[in-house]
């Protein structure tokens, strides 16, 4: 990028002191000619008339005005006296008509001359010339002072352009070196810079964008690898108590002999128990790898038939609870029914398990959400954040049966399904579950 920016400045740079020099070389000379012209006009209003011969004849010295001298057609009328500039056929020509005015670069007494002849007379030409050393002299100057310059700017575009490039790739730098550091570190938690501008700043431009979005990305690497590292942290500790029940168990049926029958069946009862929490364990964590719906499965499904079956389930589960239903509406949403009916087994399955004895749990569907209360204990304030986390159990929830997966997996069937699912206080006591479908 500094090559590239060098390279721009400097062809700009030598093309803009090329044209000043041409320009500044073309300017001098013009005005040389313009010189010649003036003095020959000058002399020839002085010397009307004139013969064939030398005028002024000191053009060798810079503090002389000029040479002048009055040429004839033919050779024949020249003078006696030699003249100071050359005479040529074409000089002989202009005088004799034949040819026009013309300027021509000669030597005088070793010094570069520039010489104009033009007409004077019928039958004669006038010839002035003026040194042009100085004009020389004034395009070297010209040109070392173009050439320095230009020079002096390519440099500091040389300079300017390295900053330039720096600073404007500085973003890239620290994204390739973050990017470097995580993949030796394996650590996500490294950041870039700035995610965007302030407040009153510029757009960002696109190297800005890139960097914030990065950050971002590496927000959600990280988010993603800590929800890993912790599931796979809770999911040990809750499998570590049913492994070690079970362990137990099977010690004690290997020595069958020892156990009386009663304790036998107990043992067995409790392994056959055991293997089910840990493969309904095993069973919630594959669902909760997995993060959307497969699309092949997909389909329209009405959700009245689902919550119809899934509440005629629920009270095949708990039979002492009286689960209330109330249909407003006949809502029909793409989706996949299994998951769904998981979803909807969950919240009732939570609102069965804190309901006490005898008091209902309330169902609504209307044409855009479904709720289910009920009248139990309630949510804490504080556990309120944390109700959709995966394994957490409230205080209230830790002495009865569950692994603490069944809301967490309900959030993410109804984010898998383009659904919002919220927990709140119930008015009046208990808690509200409110799933709110799209549309």
């Amino acid at each position: 990028m500094a090559l590239a920016a060098t390279a721009a400045v400097a062809v700009v740079a030598v093309g803009m002191c090329v044209a000043a020099f041409l320009i500044v070389r073309a300017q001098l000379e013009h005005q040389l000619q313009l010189n010649l012209t003036q003095y020959a006009r000058l002399v020839a209003q002085r010397n009307h008339g004139a013969g064939p011969g030398v005028l002024s004849g000191e053009c060798r010295f810079l503090a002389a005005p000029g040479c002048a001298q009055v040429v004839p057609a033919d050779r024949r009328d020249d003078p006696p006296d030699p003249y100071i500039l050359p005479v040529t056929d074409t000089a002989r020509a202009v005088a004799a008509g034949r040819h026009g005015p013309y300027y021509s670069e000669i030597t005088v007494a070793g010094r570069p001359t520039r010489m104009l002849t033009t007409d004077f007379a019928p039958g004669r030409a006038l010839q002035v010339a003026i040194r042009s050393d100085t004009v020389e002299r004034g395009v070297d100057q010209v040109a070392r002072l173009l050439t320095l310059t230009c020079a002096i700017g390519v440099v500091t575009a040389g300079f300017l352009g390295s900053w330039v490039a720096r600073t404007g790739l500085a973003p890239v730098t620290r994204l390739t070196a973050t990017a470097e550091r995580i993949a030796a570190t394996r650590d996500p938690r490294h950041r870039i810079g700035p995610a965007s501008p302030g407040p009153g700043a510029a757009p960002a431009d696109e190297i800005t964008r890139l960097a914030a979005s990065f950050d971002v990305m590496l927000d959600e690497l990280e988010k993603s690898v800590t929800a890993r590292r912790r599931l796979v942290a809770d999911a040990s500790h809750e499998l570590r108590t049913p492994l070690t029940a079970l362990r137990t168990n099977a010690e004690l049926l290997t020595r069958a002999d020892r156990l009386t029958p009663r304790q036998r069946d107990r043992a067995a009862s409790a392994v056959h128990r055991l293997l089910r929490e840990v493969n309904g364990l095993v069973a919630d964590l594959i669902e909760l790898a997995r993060d959307e719906e497969p699309r092949p499965l997909l389909e329209q499904v009405a959700l009245a038939p689902l919550l119809a079956h899934t509440v005629a389930t629920a009270r095949d589960h708990w039979p002492a609870v009286p689960f209330e239903v109330r249909v407003t509406g006949a809502p029909v949403v793409p989706g996949v029914p299994a998951r769904l009916t998981r979803l909807v087994g969950n919240l009732l399955d939570n609102a069965a398990k804190f309901s006490p004895p005898g008091q209902p749990v309330e169902i609504t569907l209307d044409a855009h959400e479904l709720t289910v209360r009920d009248h139990g204990p309630g949510i804490a304030e504080e556990d309120l954040p944390y109700v959709f986390d995966r394994f957490y159990r409230a205080t209230a929830a830790r002495a009865l049966p569950g692994s603490g997966l069944g809301l967490a997996m309900a959030l993410q069937i109804a984010r898998a399904h383009g659904a919002e699912l919220t927990a709140e206080r119930a008015p009046g006591g208990g808690a509200l579950f409110r799933l709110t479908f799209p549309g």
